[in-house]
C-alpha cells in the first residue's frame, strides 16, 4: 500500500511558507560541544579548511526546519534530504558528525549581503545569478525532476512505470518545462494557464494527473489537496531534470566555496546524492522513478 502524505506534513508545509518571509532575531556565536572530556571525539579539523569555529563545521538550517527536507526539526538527527546531504558533505571535507554543530536563520537573512555565522547553509536555496552577487553557492546538491501528482483514490496512484499511466488524461502549465515533458511522455495533455487552475482541475475530476517539480508536487500534495482527500505522488520522470537546482549557500568569496562544490561534486559523481533523493524525497513520500 502506497503511503500518502498527511495532514501533519501539510501543517508543515504551511507553516513552512510562514517561516519564508518571517524575521531572524540578531545571529548568535554557534554553541560549541564540550568535548573536553570525551576521548573519542576527534576535534582537529582538517588544517587546509578554514572554518568559523576551528575543529567544527558550522552548518545552517531552516528555524523551523520542516520534512521532507529534515525531519522532526532536528537536523542533527541525521534524518531527512538535507540533514543527510549535510552530514555526507561534512564526512568529505574531513568532519566526524560529532564536529558539525547546527544553527537556525531565517531564509531571507541567509541570502541577504554580510557576514555569516554559518559555514554553509542548506534550505532549498535555488542557485541563481542575481544572489551570485552577495553569497556564493556550492555546485548543484539537488536539481529537481519532474513529478506526477494524482488524487490519492485514483486508479492511477499505484502507477509504476510511464506505460502505466498513458490511459491518463495529463495536465500542466502552458509555457511551463512540464508541458514540454508531458508532451513527450503521454498522448492525452491537457493545457492550462497555470498550475492552480490544473490543481483545481484534478481536484474536481477533470483530468487524473498533473505534472509539475517535486517541491511544488509535495507541497499541492499536502496542502492545496488536503480537502479532497489529499494527493499521491506517483513517481518523478526519469531524466527530467533541469535548471541549476538548489545549492549550499556560503558567505560571498568564502575560502570553503570550492573544497564544498569539491565535496558535492564527489557525492554526485558516485550516487550519494540519487541515492538519498529517492530515499527521502521520492520513496519517502510514496513515489518512485517513472521510466
Amino acid at each position: 500500500m502506497k503511503r500518502f502524505l498527511t495532514l501533519g506534513l501539510a501543517l508543515v508545509l504551511v507553516f513552512a511558507l510562514s517561516a519564508l518571509i518571517a524575521c531572524t532575531p540578531e545571529a548568535e556565536e554557534p554553541e560549541v560541544p564540550d568535548v573536553a572530556n570525551d576521548e573519542e571525539v576527534t576535534t582537529e579539523a582538517p588544517p587546509a579548511l578554514e572554518t568559523l569555529v576551528p575543529g567544527y563545521l558550522t552548518i545552517a538550517t531552516g528555524n523551523p526546519a520542516f520534512p521532507p527536507w529534515v525531519e522532526d526539526d532536528a537536523p542533527e538527527s541525521g534524518r531527512g534530504f538535507e540533514a543527510a546531504v549535510a552530514y555526507a558533505v561534512a564526512e568529505r571535507l574531513g568532519f566526524a558528525p560529532e564536529q558539525v554543530v547546527w544553527v537556525r536563520t531565517d531564509f531571507d537573512a541567509a541570502i541577504a549581503p554580510g557576514p555569516k555565522d554559518f559555514d554553509f547553509n542548506l534550505q532549498q536555496f535555488s542557485i541563481t545569478d542575481e544572489r551570485r552577487e552577495v553569497v556564493d553557492f556550492s555546485t548543484s546538491y539537488f536539481v529537481s525532476p519532474q513529478a506526477v501528482l494524482t488524487l490519492t483514490d485514483s486508479e492511477f496512484a499505484d502507477a509504476a512505470s510511464l506505460e502505466e499511466l498513458q490511459a491518463a488524461t495529463i495536465g500542466a502549465a502552458a509555457g511551463s518545462t512540464s508541458l514540454l515533458i508531458a508532451e513527450d511522455h503521454f498522448e492525452d495533455v491537457a493545457v492550462f494557464n497555470d498550475v492552480a487552475a490544473a490543481v483545481q482541475a484534478l481536484s474536481v475530476g477533470q483530468i487524473d494527473a498533473i505534472i509539475n517539480d517535486l517541491p511544488s508536487i509535495l507541497f499541492t500534495a499536502a496542502v492545496q489537496l488536503y480537502d479532497v482527500g489529499g494527493g499521491a505522488l506517483v513517481g518523478t520522470i526519469e531524466g527530467s531534470d533541469e535548471g541549476e537546482g538548489f545549492g549550499l549557500l556560503l558567505a560571498k568569496d568564502s575560502p570553503l566555496t570550492d573544497p564544498v562544490s569539491e565535496a558535492v561534486d564527489s557525492l554526485r559523481a558516485d550516487g550519494t546524492l540519487d541515492r538519498l533523493a529517492e530515499e527521502w524525497l521520492i520513496a519517502g513520500a510514496g513515489g518512485v522513478i517513472l521510466r
